[in-house]
């Protein structure tokens, strides 16, 4: 009898820890927003350089085996197609530095039932960032995207020169908490166009050059 209780006993932690164990690995962070900028206002060094920018930060705060990308549109140019900012995230769920998921898939992300606000959109450390009301209001996050998660085509440039640029021009952002002035005050990834693109022009708007950074795998 004690034995089958013991083994019983045995069979439950087991269980207990594995699934604890899956658990984890399922709710492992994929999803932040930059605890730093590149410094150097808007121009973070293409969509490569703010990749990179994403995996550094994720790397140094424990993360291993991920691919990080940044939630960035670019405009087409000679060179180059654009590039939507949905396209480049992989698929979902994502979840944030406390486990907690901020959206399943690609549409709850850019729909009206996401979990991302002040709350939830942490950065890669778990720090929550300065929003509106907060002294210095940090709440202005570089996407270059319409609320769909695609680009601005209106015949401007709204990603400072596909983020290469620290001088003149304008990023579209958005309000990671959802609240403040702007065309669309309350959306995450499409409130406003920047003064400009230097570090003084995104601290002057609302804030200091932080971005999306999302895992897809």
């Amino acid at each position: 009898m004690k034995k089958t209780l013991l083994y019983t006993s045995v069979a439950v932690l087991t269980a207990a820890a594995t699934f604890t164990a899956v658990n984890s690995q399922q709710n492992e962070m994929s999803f932040f927003i930059t605890s730093e900028g590149s410094g150097d206002g808007a121009n973070l060094g293409g969509l490569a350089g703010a990749d990179a920018h994403c995996a550094a930060l994720a790397g140094a705060a424990g993360s291993s085996g991920k691919t990080w990308r940044a939630y960035l549109s670019v405009h087409s140019t000679g060179n180059s197609p654009a590039a939507n900012a949905r396209d480049r995230i992989g698929h979902g769920p994502w979840y944030n530095a406390n486990g907690i998921e901020v959206a399943s898939n690609l549409n709850v992300l850019h729909g009206p039932n996401n979990n991302l606000n002040k709350q939830a959109s942490l950065t890669e450390r778990g720090g929550v960032v300065n929003g509106r009301g907060d002294t210095p209001n940090q709440h202005d996050i570089l996407t270059g995207s319409t609320i769909d998660g695609r680009t601005v085509d209106d015949g401007s440039n709204h990603t400072c020169n596909n983020w290469t640029s620290n001088a003149s021009g304008s990023a579209h952002v958005g309000h990671f908490d959802r609240t403040g002035g702007g065309q669309n005050p309350t959306s995450w990834n499409a409130a406003h166009g920047s003064r400009g693109c230097s570090q003084e022009d995104l601290v002057g708007t609302g804030g200091n050059g932080y971005f999306y950074c999302f895992a897809i795998d």
